[in-house]
């Protein structure tokens, strides 16, 4: 063999060497980063990489005890529990009208006054027929107890004079009418725009009274009142006595309260509601009829209910369930509510008083991994607030 033919086999294989070495260092980083990427790797320390995954940053609160009500809530208009349309009773010219819209008024009082002239004279006819009959009535008694007349003239005489009597109290009944009185002490709240002086009214008959037919419409500002419809399925909740809270967009600097004085036996089979009326206790003379009012009836309340916010709950189905943070590890707690409001839930089982619960940073933690608490755990407590229970 030749030099220039052991040169040429010597290349090669130097060459191939080569391109074993490139090949053998190729696997291994690849083998290396395999295994780093399935945690098998080692750290400087010789530790497992796995070991080292830096843990979740969560947001705790810690369990808190505060008072607590349940209540069902809704909407509703204020009402008078006394109002009253004032109707004209009998035909006539207004002649003069004594009050206006916002006036107190007495039961009784006259609010405004029908000419009368008519009427005036239809009593003075029944009076005058009345003491006719009075007078022939007597002279004929006396005639009786002599034998001159008979006893069924005398009879039928006398019930001629009892009906005469009845017709001059019935005109003088008409005529009283022409002074339209108030039926109740109260204020007036509305005036309608036909009840000025000159114009004639005249009575609606067989029309059920209402701002229509009324001239003046008064209520007594003293006792209030509003019904809600609240859904049958609260009905077993709801009692007589119990206390509501009512709140008013027009007066939002004052709390009311009021009283359930009435829950109807009768559920409307069209919207499944039964009504219930409340009663306002104090007015304060700052509620109208008419104002809105926000309700909130509450007919359970604890004092002293452990709570944490609503936002600890885990999303998913089944069972609710929180993760309590203890000693830098996440555990999964399945827990059993009560009652709750708008921010806060009550904890039946589950939980005890001071642990911690994730409120923010759940849906990036698994049971058992480590967190890292970012905030003060000592959020302020849960304040007392009505639980919405529907509405």
């Amino acid at each position: 063999m030749t030099r220039r033919n052991c040169r040429t086999e010597t290349d090669v294989t130097q060459t191939a060497r080569i391109w074993l070495m490139a090949m053998l260092f190729a696997a291994a980083f690849a083998l290396a980063a395999c295994d780093q990427a399935n945690g098998t790797g080692k750290d400087k320390n010789g530790k497992d990489a796995k070991d080292e995954v830096p843990a979740v940053p969560v947001e705790v609160a810690a369990t808190r005890r505060a008072e607590m009500a349940a209540v069902y809530t809704g909407t509703a208009p204020i009402e008078s529990e006394r109002a009253a349309f004032v109707m004209p009773k009998v035909k006539g010219e207004i002649r003069q009208v004594l009050v206006d819209e916002g006036q107190h008024v007495r039961e009784g009082q006259i609010l405004a006054r029908l000419d009368g002239d008519q009427l005036r004279l239809e009593v003075a006819l029944a009076e005058a027929t009345m003491r006719k009959l009075e007078r022939d009535y007597a002279r004929n008694t006396e005639l009786q107890a002599k034998g001159l007349i008979s006893a069924v003239s005398i009879d039928n005489l006398k019930y001629e004079l009892e009906a005469a009597r009845a017709s001059w109290e019935l005109t003088r009944l008409q005529l009283s009418y022409t002074d339209i009185r108030s039926p109740i002490g109260g204020t007036v709240t509305r005036r309608t725009n036909v009840v000025k002086v000159g114009n004639t009214v005249t009575p609606v008959g067989g029309v059920i009274e209402s701002t229509d037919s009324a001239l003046f419409f008064v209520e007594d500002l003293d006792t209030l009142m509003l019904r809600i419809n609240v859904p049958e399925r609260e009905l077993a909740k709801l009692e007589v006595g119990q206390i509501a809270e009512l709140g008013f967009d027009a007066v939002p600097s004052r709390a009311f309260t009021g009283k359930v004085a009435l829950i109807s036996p009768y559920v409307d089979d069209e919207t499944a509601t039964f009504m219930v009326r409340i009663r306002i206790t104090d007015t304060s003379g700052l509620l109208r009829p008419g104002m809105f009012a926000r309700v909130a009836v509450i007919y359970e309340r604890k004092l002293d209910a452990l709570q944490i916010p609503r936002t600890a709950l885990l999303d998913g189905d089944g069972p609710p369930k929180v993760f309590v943070v203890k000693d830098g590890k996440a555990a999964e707690r399945p827990v059993q509510l009560g009652l709750s409001n708008g921010a806060y839930v009550e904890i039946v089982t589950g939980l005890k008083d001071g642990e911690q619960v994730v409120v923010v940073g759940q849906a990036a933690i698994k049971p058992g991994a480590t967190v890292r608490i970012v905030n003060t755990p000592a959020r302020p407590s849960a304040r007392t607030q009505p639980a919405v229970a529907a509405g």
